[in-house]
């Protein structure tokens, strides 16, 4: 009985988490692409200088994205107690 609840607890848990980091790294990228119009907008910044910042965040997104593909497989992502998990993570996240 303790093993059946550890087994769908476990990627519950794992979705729950991964639905709070998505949804929270959503946010701030939304954050971050308007304090990026906001300032070019107001003239602070060149959009040359957005552009390399831009540019500067597409490296770090390409490495960041080889890392996930490597999580990928560790993540019972095909798990209902997941799936669940994941969307009470985004929602209430």
């Amino acid at each position: 009985m303790l093993e059946q609840a550890a087994a769908l607890a476990g990627p519950f848990i794992i979705g729950l988490l991964v639905g709070i980091l998505a949804k929270r790294l959503l946010s701030a990228a939304l954050v971050l692409l308007a304090l990026f119009i906001a300032l070019a907008a107001l003239g602070y910044t060149s959009p040359n200088q957005v552009a390399a910042v831009l540019q500067q965040i597409g490296y770090a997104a390409k490495d960041a994205i080889a890392q996930a593909q490597w999580l990928k497989d560790a993540v019972p992502y095909s798990s209902a107690a997941f799936l669940i998990g994941l969307a009470i993570g985004l929602w209430k996240g």
